[in-house]
Parts: C-alpha cells; structure tokens; sequence
C-alpha cells in the first residue's frame, strides 16, 4: 500500500454543557454534541475533522463506529485522500443526502486536513491561498442572554480588541432597538455592528426595522438572514430599500442553492460555514461575480483556512465556545485578526483531555454532563 492511503481511522464522542445558554429567535442550545474524525495514512499523518449535532446528543460511541465502517470506511480504505477532495461526484436520485450523524462535514474537513499534511503546507496555501491570518469579528449567539448578561458579555469581547460585533435579533422592533443601544454602550460608538435576525422577519417587516435602526443612528455593516433563504425576490427588494447596509444571506442553503442566490444578485454578501469542498466551490463562483463572502461559525475556527485562501473574505465569525480544550493549541486571536498557523494541514490535534476527560463514549444524561471551560480568550482575560 502506498504511504499516503488511507489505512484507519478513530472516532471520538463529546457531550458536556456550554458555559451558557445559546441561540437566536427561533432556537436555543445548551449542550455541545459532537464527535471528532481521525484518519491515518500509512506515513505517519492524521487528518482531523469535527461534527455538531445542535439539538440531539450523538448515539453511543459503538452505533458511530459501525455506522462509519459500514456506510463511508469502504469508499476511504486505500484512498488517496488528495484524489477524494478533488474528486467531482454526479449527484442524481438517491445519492443526494447527507451522511449520517454529521459524518459528511467531519470527512470533509479531515481529508483537506490530511491532504495538506501530505503536502508539507498549511491547508491555505494548499487551497491556494495567500493570506496568513482574516479579520474576526465578535459574535455573542446571545439571544438568551438578560440585558445584563448582554452587556457585560459585549464589555468583556471589546476588551479583547475585537473591532465588530454581531448581535441576534427578534421579532419586537423595541426589544431590538435597545439590545443595539445596550450593545453600542457596552463596545463604543466606533466599533462595527451586525446584526443577525434568523430569518425572523418578513421582508417588509424588516425594510420597517432597518429603517428604524438607520434613523436611530445604527449604521450597520450588515443584516445576516433578514427573511426566508427562499425569497429571492424580497432579499433584491430588501437590498434595494437599505443601500447603507449590506444584506447577507445563504447560511442556510446547500452548494446549488447559494449558487442560485449569488446568480440571481440576491445578496451583497454570501454566508458560507465549514464544508471545506463545498465553501470553496462557492468561494470560486463569489470570485467570479465580484460578492464577498462570510465565514460564519466553524468548529473550532478551522474557517480561517478558507478565509485566508479565498479573495472576497472580509469576515469570519468568533463565538466564544468553550471547545478551546479539545485541541492542543487553538488557532490564535489578536488585535481583530485570527492567525492560521504555520503547521501543515489544518494545524490542530486532539488534546489529551480530549480523549480522557471530555470523551463520552456513551449518551450522558443531562444531571451528569460536566460543563467545559471558557474559551481560550476569555481564560486569557482573568
């Protein structure tokens, strides 16, 4: 067998409580389910992948193992994984579906990450990138959070030098107004405002809204899914009617639905997450139509590759979520800049308290889930 195949892999379970309490107007989650890919090759290299699951925990560590030896180990087992991420499927019928248990996204990721290790390069100048480090912005997942809780969670992040933040929104236009007050007194009348409403409104509900927030004084970089993915029309609408704020959209879609989006001119600026293959495929088409494109929440921050690699990047989004453990060294943030690192690949390994500690090979109930640690800038900060 050559050295750079496929010749193993290991999966680890998480479960264990966030440090608060997350989501938007529509959703809310206080566990982290997740689990972590490893694939060997024969040369020593170790590709790594994450996937979430919001609202359920994941099955026993036993179901995911034979469920992956089942479903996705035959087509991996003496593979070239640089021949897998660069291979184009044809996808018809049945074969369009996702793998089971986030089995999709983790495999993603852990192939770009073992085919750059084989490269010797960091996976964005395997990606053909030139940038070694993307603007941050501070992003709160903080509709559940009291206003007091709001505001010092605001505080605490300007203290970090973050030069934008990111807030959730709802349907009560009052509620709204003051959330963006009570964020401009926590961060300084200078700093950078998103907002992010989940789809919340319908589009005349959120021309009315961004009017009001305009006339109030919130210059505001961007709205991020004012209305429905599917309401093309109303996104061009919307655009229209607020030309001092950038609409972003697309978080929501698959690879055929951005393209859609992008081609019907119906955002100013394209959300993309963690899909290496997929966010790269959009990244390309962006390019070509001159749109920028926003690197929203990834696991762990593995978007920085991504954002560094493709030209149109003005973003990428940091939530304060406390996996920072689960790795040796997490990506590093400073002065509104996240830095990839200089090692191959991805740059990132399971911590040892990753497969001890925070290992769950089994479903936990929810009176036995410990709760992880700050995250690594916040620990930073004490």
């Amino acid at each position: 067998m050559h050295p750079g195949a496929i010749k193993g892999f290991t999966l680890t379970r998480f479960q264990f409580r966030r440090d608060r309490v997350i989501g938007d107007a529509q959703v809310k989650f206080d566990t982290f389910n997740a689990l972590a890919l490893e694939l060997q090759d024969g040369g020593g290299h170790v590709g790594l992948g994450f996937a979430h699951s919001m609202w359920d925990a994941m099955p026993s560590l036993a179901a995911l193992q034979a469920t992956f030896a089942d479903k996705i180990w035959p087509g991996l087992d003496g593979q070239q994984p640089g021949a897998l991420v660069h291979r184009v499927s044809r996808p018809r019928g049945g074969n369009q579906r996702d793998a089971d248990y986030g089995f999709g996204e983790a495999l993603q990721i852990a192939l770009w990450d073992l085919a750059a290790q084989q490269a010797g390069l960091p996976l964005s100048d395997y990606l053909g990138g030139t940038r070694t480090s993307a603007p941050v912005y501070a992003s709160g997942l903080d509709y559940h959070m009291s206003d007091a809780e709001f505001s010092a969670f605001f505080a605490r992040a300007a203290g970090l030098g973050f030069p934008a933040f990111k807030i959730k929104l709802g349907p009560d236009a009052d509620w709204n107004l003051h959330r963006l007050e009570l964020l401009r007194q926590a961060v300084g009348p200078k700093a950078g405002v998103m907002i992010d409403a989940n789809e919340t409104w319908s589009a005349k509900e959120a021309a009315a809204q961004l009017h009001l927030f305009h006339r109030a004084g919130h210059h505001l970089i961007w709205a991020e899914d004012p209305i429905l993915r599917s309401d093309i029309d109303g996104l061009k609408a919307l655009s229209a009617a607020c030309p001092w704020t950038l609409i972003n959209a697309g978080e929501y879609l698959d690879v055929s639905g951005r393209a859609r989006l992008l081609m019907a001119r119906a955002t100013d600026i394209i959300n993309v997450h963690g899909r290496i293959t997929e966010v790269m495929h959009t990244g390309w088409l962006a390019a070509e139509l001159g749109i920028p494109v926003a690197l929203g929440n990834t696991n762990l921050e593995i978007g920085v590759h991504t954002a560094c690699a493709l030209p149109e990047v003005p973003w990428l989004e940091y939530s304060f979520q406390n996996y920072d453990h689960l790795v040796e060294e997490p990506f590093r943030i400073a002065e509104g800049r996240i830095h990839r690192p200089d090692r191959p690949g991805l740059g990132l390994s399971l911590s040892a308290a990753a497969r001890t500690t925070w290992s769950a090979p089994d479903p936990l109930a929810r009176d036995a889930l410990a709760t992880g640690p700050d995250c690594q800038l916040f620990q930073a900060r004490r």
